[in-house]
């Protein structure tokens, strides 16, 4: 498939790539070859392949809930740069 300059162009307008004028010719071939290399994988027979997620077989490991200990409050505050009234003070993000 031929890729124009115009079409170069475009895409790199709709993804706010700046190119260089001088860069455009380069950037056009390889941007066709890789088009070219994505039709070459549409004509591929995947048709006996069934979909995957992923090429291994995984499962979710997932770990026991359990009540574990925790600081006191008190020792979490100490801990903090600063807190007022019982609770971490942070700076306002407006």
């Amino acid at each position: 498939m031929a890729i124009t300059m115009n079409e170069v162009e475009q895409v790199a307008k709709l993804s706010k790539l700046e190119i260089e004028p001088n860069n455009k010719g380069q950037v056009t071939v390889k941007l066709a070859s890789i088009v070219d290399y994505l039709q070459q994988l549409q004509e591929a027979d995947v048709s006996d392949i069934k979909p995957t997620t992923h090429v291994l077989p995984q499962t979710n490991v997932f770990r026991e809930d359990a009540l574990m200990p925790c600081l006191p409050r008190e020792q979490a505050l100490d801990l903090a740069p600063v807190s007022e009234e019982g609770f971490f003070k942070v700076p306002s993000i407006l």
